[in-house]
Parts: structure tokens; sequence; C-alpha cells
């Protein structure tokens, strides 16, 4: 299923092919909204917050990174801002601790947040981490976003599928990025390819959502899906402003 943008026409002519752009490696259609402000032209950090009420106001619209451990969320964000040490990349997982923000051209953020599922963290810690991300989830009036990252280089697990479903339930706006989609699994082994465990995935969330939410399939090692994502970001936000 196609994710078709506000105030988008998609028509079907008789030869069945489509006549809208559809961003490489996704289901997003491009709309009137894409491209203004896409590039990444300048990203600095802004602060790190325990309480959404701490966050910053200037009003700024903001697009919210959220993952279980170890699923490439810093080497995402530095990708996308291509800076390799903006967000703190750790092979130990769970390192993100607070809602962190990152300006991107002094006109929108990027929202780092913890991690969920890291077993080595106290559990106070986690229960800790859960209740402040939903509340920033819930009560954050600038977030455009949730864009929720599951390693499509493994079968779906069932604390993304949780995630997902709350985040459809509680009608969050959400895009699934799919990471690792540079890793294939050999068949001999039983593993899936990565395309394969991300149709799986929408299926097992489909009935949670109205609409298909948007996807994009993507890699930190070959920065695919960099491009896309920029411009999903941009013609949400665009769009959001206007709005």
């Amino acid at each position: 299923m196609l994710f078709v943008p506000p105030e988008t026409e998609v028509s079907l002519p008789e030869n069945g092919i489509l006549s809208a752009r559809i961003l490489k490696g996704s289901n997003i259609v491009l709309s009137k909204y894409a491209g203004g402000g896409a590039e990444v032209v300048n990203a600095e950090f802004v602060k790190s917050s325990v309480k959404t009420e701490e966050c910053p106001s200037d009003g700024l619209p903001e697009f919210a990174l959220v993952g279980g451990s170890n699923v490439g969320k810093s080497s995402l964000l530095n990708s996308l801002v291509r800076r390799k040490r903006l967000a703190l990349t750790s092979k130990k997982p769970g390192k993100t601790q607070c809602i962190n923000h990152f300006r991107i051209n002094d006109s929108w953020c990027l929202v780092d947040l913890p991690g969920y599922g890291y077993a080595a963290a106290p559990h106070e810690l986690r229960t800790d981490w859960n209740k402040f991300t939903k509340d920033y989830f819930l009560n954050r009036p600038t977030l455009v976003s949730v864009f929720l990252l599951i390693d499509a280089s493994i079968p779906a697990k069932k604390i993304d599928l949780e995630y997902a479903s709350w985040l459809g339930q509680n009608q969050i706006p959400m895009t699934l990025i799919f990471t690792k989609c540079d890793k294939r699994k050999k068949k001999k082994n039983g593993g899936k390819r990565p395309e394969e465990n991300v149709q799986d995935f929408q299926e097992l969330i489909r009935d949670f959502f109205q609409t298909a939410p948007p996807w994009v399939m993507t890699s930190s090692v070959t920065n695919q899906g960099r491009d896309e994502i920029l411009l999903h970001m941009s013609q949400l936000r665009n769009y959001w402003l206007k709005h």
C-alpha cells in the first residue's frame, strides 16, 4: 500500500501505470510539498532533556528517532547530517538516556530518543525512559512525525511490533525506517532477505493503522535511503508549516 501525503492526487490510468513519483526503496509518494529545505547545510546539538517540558521552546518542527537497542539509530542520524560524531555512536547499546535535540539548518530539529529494550539497563531506568518517551510523543506540539527504526536484517521482534501498535493506537504520525538493508542473509541458513522482513513487518501491524504508514529502506553503510528520508521529511515539514 502506498503512503499518499495530504493534498496529493494519485491517478491510475488505463495502462495501469501510476502517474505519481514514488521514492526509491519506499512506499512514499512525492507531493508538491517535497524538496524545499531537503538538504542538510548545518547541524548543531541544542540540549538534552529528561522531561518533555524541559525540551526547547523555539517552536521548530521536529522529527523524533526511536528504536530498539543496537538498531543503528545514532549511525542513521550521523548519516543524515553527514557528520560522524554528531550523535554518539557506541558499541555498547543504550547510550542515549535523554531527549536529545539537534537543530538542522536553523529551521527544524532531529530528536534522538532513548533506545528501548536494552536488557542491561536497570529496570527502573528502562521504565523511566519508556514513560518520558511516551509522554513526549503524546504532549509535544511541535512533533511532526516519529521515525521508528526497525532492523530489517532479522525477523520482526515483539517489542518493535508493540511499539508500532502503540503509536498507531494513539494516532501519532509515524514513519517506519528499516535499517541494515545492506545485510543479505544466505537462503541456506533459512534467513529472509531484508525486503521480505519489511513486508512481513507491515503485514503484522496492518490492523493498527487506518492507512498504511510510510516506510523507507535504509543502510548507514551504503547511505541507502538517506536522500529519500530527507525528501520525505521536507514534504511532511512543509505541509505542517502551512497548516
